[in-house]
């Protein structure tokens, strides 16, 4: 009775956890049908229903709810110490889930963690790409990576990149085209390339700063993108303004493939950091993870 609760309670607490259970599915790499089955098991030794199911949405009941709150935590500090005991082995081994935007992977976490991986052939990384901020303890990632001023304050935070500058550019034939804005409110005018933000579904309000003045301009154009690289795209192919890292556009600029533009309202921004929380059973493989993205 109690082994077969242990292995029932992980799954209904990820179906409660994502709050479906396709995703719980795929996360748990079993078919939706059997994770289903496996939770109305629990629910009828139980004699309780746990999660209420409409078409759209799954939902802990009022008894799933004070049971996630009270086994969750416990079965995180189960699976800590275990990954604490595997990893008393000779090398570190497991696997370590990290979120990310594209330009956090492509220009500071794949080039360090390329050269430790060879190393350390029982450690495995994933990365998945996003630029919502998500919840790494809910969605069950080791790390996060997060512009400064944006990590949690219960987090241990390591900074892993300097300080960074958002450029406005765009094509010299778009430029010819239509004439550079002398204002932040002149961008309003202009066919802008913007990134759609998953966290609330809008559009990123492009944040600039001149001096002490701050300003938030809310742009449209014909392109939406959801990463980095392929908004810069766009703009090299004079599809319209984009806003950047400054370090990925210069060189086209250098280039003379783009051009800056209201370069005096250019923000700088706090680095990119790693976190991660504290708790108990921390995993050598983690440690090495976080080992290598710390060094330059």
């Amino acid at each position: 009775m109690l082994r077969e609760n242990l292995a029932d309670l992980v799954a209904f607490v990820a179906v409660a956890r994502d709050g479906s259970f396709t995703r719980a599915a795929a996360r748990l790499g079993v078919t939706q049908s059997a994770l289903s089955h496996t939770v109305r098991d629990l629910e009828a030794r139980l004699g309780l229903r746990l999660l209420s199911r409409t078409t759209r949405s799954v939902a802990p009941t009022a008894a799933g709810e004070r049971l996630l709150e009270t086994i969750a935590p416990r079965l995180e500090e189960i699976e800590s110490e275990l990954a604490a005991v595997i990893e008393t082995r000779d090398k570190p081994a497991g696997t370590i889930r990290i979120t990310a935007t594209d330009y956090a992977i492509d220009t500071i976490l794949w080039p360090r963690i390329a050269r430790m991986l060879p190393d350390y052939p029982d450690v495995k990384v994933e990365f998945v790409m996003d630029y919502g901020l998500s919840d790494i303890i809910a969605d069950r990632f080791d790390i996060g990576v997060r512009w400064g001023d944006q990590v949690a304050k219960d987090m241990i935070a390591v900074r892993i990149g300097p300080d960074m500058r958002l450029a406005i550019v765009g094509s010299p034939g778009y430029i010819s085209r239509y004439p550079a804005p002398k204002q932040p409110k002149d961008l309003v005018h202009h066919n802008c390339i913007t990134l759609r933000l998953p966290t609330r579904g809008g559009l990123y309000a492009w944040e600039l700063k001149k001096g002490k003045k701050e300003v938030q301009v809310r742009v449209d154009g014909q392109l939406t993108f959801n990463g980095t690289y392929q908004m810069l795209n766009a703009a090299l192919d004079g599809a319209g303004l984009a806003f950047v890292p400054e370090d990925l556009a210069q060189p086209h600029v250098a280039a003379g493939r783009l051009k800056y533009v209201l370069e005096d309202w250019f923000p700088t921004f706090p680095g990119l950091h790693i976190f991660y929380p504290a708790r108990r059973g921390f995993s050598r493989a983690l440690t090495v993870v976080v080992d290598a993205l710390r060094t330059s």
